[in-house]
């Protein structure tokens, strides 16, 4: 099972779209998938839509366990292939700093338990983690259990600092939990590729970061609210508009899946020293190339 984080720091970038986006792409692919909302405003949950459960993340984060597990996991009204680690309001009040930041590491170990001992039908092969738009201790302990990361921007001027704060936290998450975690890269949404402003922005981006952002970006289309408002897949949504951002997503969970970190790790494993270059962005670059080879 790949587990890929889809994070950002500042909310309305379209971050849940992605991922929602990211879980369409693994269902036509018939990839079995679960996406994890870690999100307290708990958007990807509403437009999965699964069964009222009578646990969530915020349960399974306190307690990973697999009681637990099973009445926190439901599958989506999307299809059976695509099941729901429910989010809800509660995750708020685990998102601050505290004394028990040790348990950074529960999400890690229920995804263990789901990929060892599957709850229903056959294993899963994506692990989706939707973050809050923060880098609280939900994100991180989501990038304490990813395999790789996306992170997603828009092409506006805070893009860069956003970015490279970002790609910091990343980093500092790799050197201190997670030595497999890769960077796959800086994922641009809602272009428009007839604006100035939007080019500038990317050119700005592509300056500062090079091949971590992404060739592909998402373009600013209407169907993709409208296939969210109905609660449907984007592939399953009709519309000229719809069938090029799916084909995108095509091709973004394609690098997704070329990454060599593909199999689930474990939390207490040795950690590997990092590898040795000038500065943090410099290190989670090489991180995405080897990613990538």
């Amino acid at each position: 099972m790949h587990t890929v984080a889809v994070l950002s720091l500042k909310g309305g970038v379209g971050k849940t779209t992605v991922a929602l986006g990211i879980a369409s792409a693994a269902l036509r692919r018939g990839a079995r998938t679960l996406v994890a909302d870690l999100d307290p405003q708990g958007n990807a949950t509403a437009t999965l839509d699964p069964p009222y459960t009578e646990a969530t993340l915020a349960d399974v984060l306190a307690t990973p366990v697999r009681p637990v597990l099973r009445q926190a996991v439901a599958p989506s009204a999307w299809s059976p292939e695509v099941d729901v680690l429910v989010g809800a309001e509660d995750l708020e009040l685990l998102n601050e700093p505290g004394p028990d930041d040790d348990k950074v590491g529960n999400l890690s170990r229920a995804l263990d338990e789901l990929h060892d001992h599957p709850l229903r039908g056959r294993p899963y092969e994506l692990a989706i983690l939707d973050c809050p738009p923060s880098l609280g201790r939900l994100t991180k302990s989501a990038l304490v259990a990813a395999d790789s990361a996306i992170l997603v921007t828009e092409p506006t001027m805070y893009a860069v600092s956003g970015a490279q704060r970002a790609l910091e936290a990343i980093e500092r998450i790799r050197d201190e939990h997670n030595p497999e975690l890769a960077a796959v890269g800086v994922l641009v949404n809602r272009l428009r590729p007839r604006s100035h402003e939007h080019q500038f922005r990317i050119a700005e981006l592509r300056e500062s970061f090079g091949g971590l952002v992404m060739p592909t970006a998402i373009p600013d289309r209407l169907a993709v609210q409208q296939a969210q408002g109905a609660c449907s897949p984007i592939h399953e949504w009709h519309s000229p508009g719809a069938q090029e951002v799916a084909l995108t997503f095509n091709m973004v969970l394609a690098k997704i899946l070329r990454s060599n970190r593909a199999g689930r790790h474990r939390i207490d494993r040795e950690a590997e020293p990092p590898a040795e270059t000038t500065g943090p962005i410099g290190r989670v670059a090489r991180t995405a190339d080897d990613a990538r080879r």
